[in-house]
């Protein structure tokens, strides 16, 4: 029992290295200070998406016994290759690769230029070259450099995250600011989709095979058991993401008094930053600035090393140098439109892209009890997509009025759950549609 116990603690925190990346440093401030006084729903519904689900995702992988493209490949083999490249692209050079580099400009950088060079474009195009060079350097001569790093630099930056929060509520910045924009009536929903720029859940669907290869390698062998130390592991790291987001949540609710209000998305880096230095001085901005600058290094590499492992194995004729190549001058050139301009290509995709992703995974938990038949995955994502298309249409700034006033009559679609009884009534109508058709 005690050895089991230690297993799965050892699991649960290389799970929680694992999903804390800098970039889920950036959110929960910008949510607080945006919610204000509504901060305990927002945060309900961030932690819905920034949570929950990616331990749901973790667990559906493992009670599956394979990965993403196994689980993906239910429906069949074309669509499982098409969804699973998008979700690594996405939480590679996509999008969240090249954010690890704009965080660290955000924290490290700006704060230490002047009002002249903020302005200019140089000194993140000298970042990036630099941040990209040095990720493409380790991710090409792997070294145990990069394990004691993480095992290194999360404690550090959960230290840095405690005494930030202790000191906050010792010495209250502020009291709750009035809540802003979509917080104002819609607090939980509009929490529930800003979770999903974590891209956790995205990312807890790649990270699950982790966990089984860890747990084998433990010598936990059996379905059940690997099951059970995965939901074991996955609440230790869900209970520290929590800490965290709440932590972060309470500082910017309470943050608006002293360092003002920041206006605009993406702010989330600005606003810790200044925390940072109305709380502990030059000496505290400048030790968050150097753990969050190798903690994205970190991430940087591991993303690195994920995507140029996976196409590699899908298309090995391309060799693993050249993905990591050609997949580090994609991500530079990415990052260089900036934090906040890649947030707003982000979220487009991301309301396209969850939707499909969540009833994927609830199918999977679910897989037994309707005999894994793929005309329900099938159905099920179809209606799916018909309304993920839409939100990420409204999202890119896109609105096709039908389309719109159709959707809008569905329950729960002002709340962004439009696809929810889509999803149900489809899985119904496979399941019945199954039951006429040879399996």
């Amino acid at each position: 029992m005690k050895k089991f116990m230690q297993d799965n603690l050892a699991i649960g925190l290389m799970l929680f290295a694992l999903f804390l990346g800098a970039g889920n440093i950036i959110f929960p401030p910008e949510l607080g200070q945006k919610s204000g006084e509504e901060i305990f729903w927002a945060l309900a519904g961030f932690l819905t998406t920034g949570v929950g689900l990616p331990l749901l995702a973790i667990v559906a992988i493992a009670k599956s016994g394979g990965d993403l493209l196994f689980i993906s490949q239910r429906i069949n083999a074309t669509f499982g290759l098409i969804f699973t490249s998008i979700v690594y692209l996405s939480i590679g050079p996509l999008f969240a690769w090249p954010r690890t580099a704009t965080v660290s400009y955000e924290i490290a950088v700006v704060p230490y230029l002047s009002e002249s060079m903020a302005d200019s474009r140089w000194p993140l195009i000298i970042m990036t070259i630099v941040f990209f060079a040095l990720t493409l350097f380790v991710a090409m001569n792997p070294t145990k450099i990069v394990d004691i790093v993480g095992k290194v630099l999360t404690p550090l930056l959960l230290i840095v995250i405690v005494v930030l929060t202790v000191k906050a509520i010792i010495s209250p910045m502020g009291s709750l600011g009035e809540a802003s924009g979509n917080y104002i009536e819609n607090p939980f929903t509009e929490g529930f989709v800003q979770g999903y720029f974590t891209m956790d859940m995205l990312a807890g669907l790649v990270f699950g095979l982790v966990v089984i290869q860890a747990l084998k390698a433990r010598g936990i062998t059996e379905p059940n058991k690997i099951v059970s130390s995965t939901v074991y592991a996955g609440m230790i790291a869900a209970a520290g993401l929590a800490f965290v987001y709440i932590s972060l949540g309470f500082i910017g609710a309470t943050s608006t008094d002293s360092i003002g209000f920041f206006e605009g998305s993406g702010t989330g880096s600005a606003i810790i930053a200044a925390v940072a230095q109305e709380l502990y001085g030059g000496a505290g901005q400048a030790i968050l600035a150097a753990i969050i600058l190798l903690a994205c290094l970190t991430t940087s590499i591991g993303l690195a090393t994920a995507n140029a492992q996976f196409f590699n194995k899908v298309y090995p004729k391309i060799s693993y140098k050249t993905y990591l190549i050609v997949f580090s001058l994609f991500s530079g050139v990415v990052a260089n439109f900036g934090l906040s301009t890649l947030l707003a290509i982000t979220l487009p995709v991301l309301m396209l892209l969850y939707p499909l992703a969540m009833v994927l995974i609830f199918l999977s938990l679910a897989h037994n009890m309707f005999g894994g038949r793929p005309a329900v995955y099938i159905g099920a994502l179809l209606l799916t997509l018909v309304v993920s298309i839409n939100d990420g249409l409204v999202a890119a700034g896109v609105n096709v009025e039908a389309y719109q006033n159709a959707l809008n009559l569905l329950p729960l679609q002002g709340q962004g759950l439009g696809w929810l009884l889509p999803a149900i009534i489809g899985a119904v109508i496979g399941y019945i549609v199954s039951n006429f058709t040879k399996k």
